[in-house]
């Protein structure tokens, strides 16, 4: 098999969710989770790339076992549990709402190759829309499933869902009919 030129983006997954709001983003996230999960395997499985993106959460030692302690801690903990980067995964510490802003994640993709992107996490209106309009400003291929994002508000989700499609022209099919392979393929061609 060529190069992968195709990376995951899981943003934002270790979060502590002790914030105002934190609970409903909980609430929505659960369900959201293991679908992710699923996703996360066959990614894995296709030698695809998996990006971790997260907040730094005011910890500016670029660390991310202590964040995902500290994360670990708080009530966000059984979504953690399941979504736990793998050692061969790669983890990006970022300070504001976009994946870009201030991190090391464009200079990655360059040095993968990528010229695709499977954007995943929370939130869906906030970090994963940021993240996706910095991305399309950046010439990358969107793949954004719907159901692997979530918002403390449903109607939120949606209407980032209706930008990211509509506005960054991604593709926001269900990760489960999500074509990995025909991905690859349209870049390889």
């Amino acid at each position: 098999m060529s190069h992968p030129k195709t990376a995951m983006l899981i943003i934002d997954m270790m979060n502590k969710m002790d914030f105002d709001g934190g609970e409903d983003l909980l609430t929505n996230t659960l369900p959201m989770v293991d679908r992710l999960v699923a996703l996360k395997n066959r990614v894995k499985e296709a030698g695809i790339p998996v990006i971790y993106v997260n907040d730094n959460f005011g910890q500016w030692q670029d660390n991310a076992e202590n964040i995902i302690e500290e994360c670990r801690k708080k009530p966000g903990k059984e979504v953690i549990e399941k979504i736990l980067p793998d050692e061969d995964d790669y983890f990006i510490i970022k300070p504001k709402h976009s994946g870009f802003f201030g991190t090391q994640l464009d200079i990655l993709l360059h040095q993968l190759g990528i010229d695709n992107l499977i954007l995943t996490g929370i939130a869906g209106n906030i970090c994963v829309l940021f993240t996706a309009n910095d991305a399309y400003m950046r010439e990358y291929k969107l793949y954004v499933p719907k159901d692997c994002m979530a918002s403390e508000k449903d109607s939120d989700n949606d209407n980032a869902i209706q930008i990211i499609k509509r506005s960054l022209m991604a593709d926001t099919t269900p990760a489960a009919e999500l074509d990995l392979k025909k991905i690859e393929e349209k870049n390889h061609a």
